[in-house]
């Protein structure tokens, strides 16, 4: 009998060996989980939803998470030349860049509200995925890296009240909270710098199980929550009910213009690192196409916001695995976690302070990555001015409260609590305003 024949993991197509893809998949959930779930954490935090209402929430980001992963492997072929889905191999999950603008929203009209402007985004992202040619001109990497950079700065106070244990906390400030997340902290910097491969790859996961076990010996986790919830269910049709609040939704479909542009670098970055070549217009608008769709149909169920996954995107170029195959597998081992309330449970009982000091390295990176992407190529005083205006106003109308107390509320709701409109609308503008220097 002929020995079955397997597909090589640096094939696209085809079936490899269990015992290669297991692994190599684990690395890729090892690397996107903790940042798939707690910009649910966060926002559910935000808007004081019980303890059960948190775990849908988890579960809908870890479900539709892995479904648009599958979408992004195995896109579905319309016809020729059209597709829904990128055919290329990335991971999605639930995007940082919109945590921010969900907190404002949650806090002044709800997670409904959330949920009603994210499927206006779906719609703007697939406009700007069937006419992509068109608009990508108005973005940029001198753009989309401002934009990014406003993105990080603008979630360092979410971390900090975070490693202070929470705003509204009765524990506020204190030295317990500080100490846990000064000692999460420690560990990514440590594993991050010290330590190569997997446990490297892994640094935030594993430095937020030793911050977790001192939280727990300080008796600062309850697993009431785990014990109470089940083994099993899938998402809920509009538990959350839906919401369309004209400001939120242009404040979100800002941010999905924005964000769809930006996932052409890391698809771009996918194919030329590990398949040597640029993507397609078909895969770029399949990819635009799919995110927006995928978006529209996880919002009626609570799933919030996705992106592709820039860490994911990193571990495929560097070990150039593009077997859809292994990554598939990854989705399926997110979508089972997502399934069960007891994993999502599970999830809730992470200290604020643990969150804090494993996240503000993540939200320092995300600055940083924008800053450099911003100034990729020799900077110019013309892209100094458009970067330092565009995060000056950003960052300072939205820090400075009541600058906009005479303006119209939907003025404060869109402009004035999130420094990436601002920041976007600057840049876009000032981009198209300057004269370009001459080389």
């Amino acid at each position: 009998m002929n020995e079955k024949s397997y597909a090589s993991v640096f094939e696209y197509k085809g079936v490899p060996k269990f015992s290669q893809a297991l692994p190599l998949a684990l690395q890729h959930v090892v690397a996107m989980v903790v940042g798939c779930v707690t910009p649910a954490i966060i926002v559910s935090g935000t808007a004081g939803l019980q303890s059960a209402d948190r775990v849908i929430l988890i579960q809908a980001s870890l479900v539709f998470s892995a479904l648009s992963t599958f979408l992004m492997l195995f896109p579905l072929k319309l016809s020729k030349g059209l597709q829904i889905g990128a055919g290329l191999p990335v991971i999605i999950g639930v995007s940082f860049s919109y945590v921010l603008s969900m907190q404002s929203i949650a806090v002044a009209s709800g997670i409904d509200a959330i949920l009603g402007a994210q499927v206006v985004g779906g719609v703007i992202a697939i406009i700007v995925g069937l006419s992509i040619d068109k608009i990508r001109r108005f973005f940029p990497p001198l753009v989309a890296g401002t934009v990014v950079f406003n993105i990080g700065l603008s979630l360092y106070p979410t971390a900090v009240n975070y490693m202070a244990g929470g705003t509204g906390s009765a524990d506020y400030g204190s030295v317990k909270n500080w100490a846990v997340a000064l000692l999460t902290l420690a560990f990514v910097t440590v594993l991050t710098h010290f330590f190569k491969g997997f446990v490297k790859l892994a640094a935030i996961l594993v430095a937020m199980s030793f911050g977790y076990a001192a939280a727990a010996v300080l008796g600062m986790v309850s697993f009431d929550a785990v014990a109470e919830a089940g083994m099993f269910a899938p998402p809920r049709f509009l538990h959350f009910g839906m919401e369309f609040e004209p400001s939120a939704c242009v404040a979100i479909g800002i941010l999905f213009a924005v964000n769809s542009i930006q996932a052409i670098g890391d698809f771009s970055a996918t194919t030329s690192g590990a398949m040597d070549r640029a993507p397609t217009n078909s895969e770029l608008k399949g990819a635009i196409t799919g995110y927006g769709i995928t978006n529209i149909i996880s919002a009626f169920f609570g799933g919030l916001p996705t992106a592709t996954y820039s860490q994911n995107v990193g571990i495929v170029t560097t070990t150039r695995v593009i077997n859809r195959t292994v990554l598939g597998l990854a989705g399926i081992i997110i979508l089972a976690a997502g399934l069960s309330p007891k994993f999502s449970a599970l999830l809730t009982t992470i200290p604020y302070c643990v969150l804090g000091g494993a996240t503000v390295s993540v939200f320092a990176s995300i600055a940083m990555t924008g800053i450099r992407l911003a100034l990729s190529d020799r900077p110019s005083s013309r892209d100094v001015s458009i970067v330092g205006l565009a995060t000056a106003l950003g960052m300072g109308v939205t820090q400075a409260s009541g600058c906009l107390s005479a303006f119209p509320e939907w003025v404060s709701t869109v402009f004035g609590k999130s420094p990436v409109v601002i920041a976007t609308v600057v840049a876009i503008f000032l981009n198209v305003a300057l004269p370009k220097e001459k080389a």
